[in-house]
C-alpha cells in the first residue's frame, strides 16, 4: 500500500520546502538558546561530496592538470609515444654514422657525402609512396615490413663497408633505407585521429611532436659520433637499426590508437589539394634555413680553430627550439593558424639576424652559440603551425602522405641549403654564409603572405582536423 505523505507533528509543510507552516522551522534543525544567542543546530543528513568536488578533502589545494598531463591521460598515448620516440631517435643517427663509417674505412668524405645524398634523394621519391600505403592499408601492416626492409639496407651497407665491396654497392645499400616510414608523421596522424574536434589539444600534441623531433635530431648525431668514435665505426649504424626496429614494433603493437585505414580514398593527391602546394614550397625554403645554418656553422667553428665545438653550438640551437616548442604547446590558441603562420615566420626571420650579427661584428664562437640558442626559439612554433595547416588541408584519407610530403620538402631544402652554404663558406667566407638562412626565411615569409588561390568548385579538404578556429581564450 502506498505510504501517506509525511506530516510534521507541528503542522503541514509549505509546498516545495521542508519548513513547517506553523513553526517556520525545518525538520532536523534544533533551535537552542545560549545566553542571549539563538543557535540552530542542523541535524539533517548530508550527502557525501563527489571525489572530484572542489571542496572534497582530496581535491583541496590540487592544481588543475596541465595540457601535457591531460594529453597523456588518454588511453594508449604513452605506449605509442614511447615506441615512436625510440624509433625516431635513429633518424638523427643514420647519416652521421654512415659518413663516419665510410670516411674512416674508405678515406673519402666525398664518397661518404655522395652515398648519403643518394639516400636522401631516394627517400624523397620513396617516402611519399610508403606513406600512401600506410594511409590505405594501415600503419601496422605497412610500417613493420617497410622498417625491416630499411634495416636490411643498413645491415647490407655495414657488410659492404666492412668487406671492402665496390663503391656502387654502398649506393645501392643506402638507397634501400629509403623505405623507412615517417614515424613522426604516423604519430601526428594518431593524435589527429584521437583529438579530432579539439583544436587546442591537437595544438598541444603537435607542439610535443615538434619538440620530440628537435630532441631526437639534437641527441642523435651526438650519440652516433660517440658510438662510432668510442667502439668501432659500424657501432652507430648497428645501434640505430636495433632502436628503429624495436621502436616501430612497439609503436605498431598499439592498435587501439591507430587511425582506421582508408582502402579507397575518394580524394586526389595532396599535391593537387587546395592550399597544400604553397605550404610545401614554404617547407622547401624552411629546410634551406636549416641546411645552410648547419654547414655554415661547421665552417665557422673550423675557421675559429674549434671544429669539435660545432656539434655543441648546433645542439644549443636545437635546445632552444625544443624548449620553445614545449612552451608554445601550453599557450592558448588565438585566431586561425593561417593568420599565425606569417607571424611565426616573421619572428624566425628576425631572430635569424642575430647569428649574422654575432658572426660579422664579433667573430666570437660563444656569442654565436648564444645567438643560435635564441634564434632556435622561433623554429618550433613555425614548424608546429605549418604542420597544423598541413593536417587541416590534407585530403581525406591521405593525412600521412601529406605530412610525409612536407618532410620531403624539408629534406630537399636541407640538401639545397647545405650545398649552397658550403659553396658560400668556401668561396666567400663562413660569416657571409649566415646571410643565407636569413634570405631563405625571408623567401618563406613572402610566400606565406601571398593571397591564397580560390578553391576549385567541390574541392574540400575533408581532413581529419578540418577546423582550426580556436576557442576564445579564458
Amino acid at each position: 500500500m502506498p505510504q501517506p505523505p509525511y506530516r510534521s507533528p507541528r503542522g503541514p509543510r509549505r509546498p516545495g520546502t521542508d519548513t513547517d507552516i506553523d513553526t517556520g522551522h525545518s525538520p532536523g534543525l534544533l533551535p537552542t538558546l545560549t545566553a542571549d544567542t539563538l543557535v540552530l543546530a542542523d541535524l539533517r543528513p548530508r550527502r557525501p561530496l563527489h571525489p572530484r568536488h572542489p571542496r572534497h578533502p582530496t581535491e583541496r589545494g590540487r592544481r588543475p592538470p596541465g595540457p601535457y598531463r591531460r594529453l597523456f591521460a588518454l588511453p594508449g598515448t604513452r605506449a605509442f609515444t614511447a615506441g615512436n620516440l625510440l624509433a625516431r631517435l635513429p633518424m638523427g643517427m643514420f647519416s652521421v654514422s654512415a659518413v663516419v663509417m665510410i670516411a674512416s674505412t674508405r678515406g673519402s668524405y666525398a664518397l661518404a657525402g655522395a652515398v648519403t645524398a643518394t639516400g636522401l634523394a631516394a627517400t624523397a621519391v620513396v617516402a611519399p609512396w610508403t606513406a600512401r600505403l600506410v594511409d590505405r592499408y594501415g600503419q601496422a601492416r605497412i610500417a613493420v615490413p617497410a622498417t625491416l626492409c630499411a634495416a636490411l639496407g643498413s645491415l647490407a651497407l655495414v657488410l659492404c663497408v666492412r668487406h671492402d665491396a665496390p663503391a656502387w654497392t654502398l649506393f645501392l645499400s643506402y638507397a634501400a633505407t629509403a623505405t623507412t616510414p615517417n614515424t613522426g608523421g604516423m604519430s601526428r596522424a594518431r593524435w589527429a585521429h584521437l583529438l579530432r574536434g579539439d583544436p587546442e589539444a591537437l595544438h598541444t600534441a603537435n607542439s610535443f611532436e615538434q619538440s620530440a623531433d628537435e630532441l631526437c635530431f639534437m641527441l642523435g648525431p651526438v650519440l652516433a659520433a660517440f658510438l662510432c668514435g668510442t667502439f668501432f665505426p659500424e657501432a652507430g649504424t648497428l645501434t640505430g637499426v636495433v632502436l628503429l626496429v624495436a621502436g616501430v614494433l612497439l609503436f605498431a603493437a598499439q592498435r587501439s590508437t591507430e587511425p582506421p585505414p582508408r582502402p579507397a580514398p575518394r580524394s586526389g593527391s595532396p599535391l593537387r589539394a587546395p592550399g597544400i602546394p604553397p605550404l610545401l614550397v614554404i617547407c622547401l625554403a624552411t629546410g634551406a634555413v636549416f641546411g645552410s645554418m648547419e654547414v655554415v656553422t661547421l665552417a665557422f667553428a673550423d675557421a675559429a680553430g674549434h671544429p669539435s665545438a660545432a656539434g655543441l653550438v648546433l645542439g644549443l640551437q636545437a635546445a632552444g627550439s625544443f624548449a620553445a616548442g614545449l612552451a608554445f604547446g601550453t599557450l592558448p590558441l588565438k585566431g586561425p593558424a593561417e593568420r599565425r603562420y606569417p607571424w611565426c615566420i616573421a619572428a624566425m626571420t628576425a631572430l635569424l639576424t642575430l647569428p649574422l650579427l654575432a658572426a660579422s661584428l664579433t667573430g666570437s664562437l660563444p656569442l654565436l652559440a648564444v645567438a643560435l640558442l635564441v634564434a632556435g626559439m622561433a623554429t618550433a612554433p613555425t614548424m608546429i603551425t605549418g604542420m597544423t595547416l598541413i593536417q587541416a588541408r590534407a585530403p581525406e584519407g591521405r593525412l600521412n602522405e601529406a605530412m610525409t610530403l612536407a618532410v620531403t620538402g624539408l629534406l630537399s631544402g636541407i640538401a639545397c641549403g647545405a650545398a649552397t652554404g658550403g659553396w658560400v663558406a668556401e668561396h666567400l667566407s663562413p660569416t657571409a654564409g649566415y646571410g643565407l638562412p636569413v634570405t631563405a626565411a625571408a623567401v618563406a615569409l613572402v610566400l606565406s603572405l601571398l593571397p591564397p588561390r580560390p578553391d576549385r568548385p567541390g574541392a574540400g579538404t575533408g581532413g581529419t582536423a578540418p577546423t582550426l578556429q580556436a576557442r576564445p581564450a579564458p
